[in-house]
């Protein structure tokens, strides 16, 4: 059971159309869906600031000492979202980041577009884009 979503910012986050994603995170938290931030970013900032009230955790890899694509950031964050790795959707841009995802368990989604990873996500969490409407 899919119990955690995990979102790149750049890329994604940033895409033209985001803030239905934003929607979608909000729709999940009241699920009780643990949310996180995934960064290969050097630290949090200002994006630690302005985005945190949408995720339970923020990881940033020059924060922890390690970068997408290895293994050990996912686990990492599935860690600090207190979940196995296997419950977790990953949700990138990069090719290479979602394949370390799911070398680490995680089920991945490429990010292309707001509407396709709405797709993605609506077949991965049943319900949750008509509930974030």
């Amino acid at each position: 059971m899919l119990r955690g979503m995990v979102l790149d910012y750049a890329g994604v986050l940033t895409d033209a159309g985001a803030e239905r994603l934003f929607d979608v995170l909000d729709a999940a938290r009241d699920r009780g869906i643990r949310t996180a931030l995934l960064s290969n970013a050097a630290g949090g900032g200002p994006v630690r600031r302005r985005l945190g009230c949408w995720f339970d955790e923020l990881v940033f890899s020059g924060e922890v000492g390690v970068a997408k694509p290895d293994v050990a950031v996912f686990r990492l964050t599935a860690d600090r979202l207190a979940l196995p790795p296997e419950a977790c959707v990953f949700v990138d841009d990069a090719a290479g980041n979602v394949a370390g995802a799911v070398r680490a368990g995680m089920v991945g989604v490429r990010h292309t577009s707001v509407a396709d990873t709405l797709m993605e996500l609506d077949a991965l969490f049943p319900g949750l884009i008509e509930q974030a409407r």
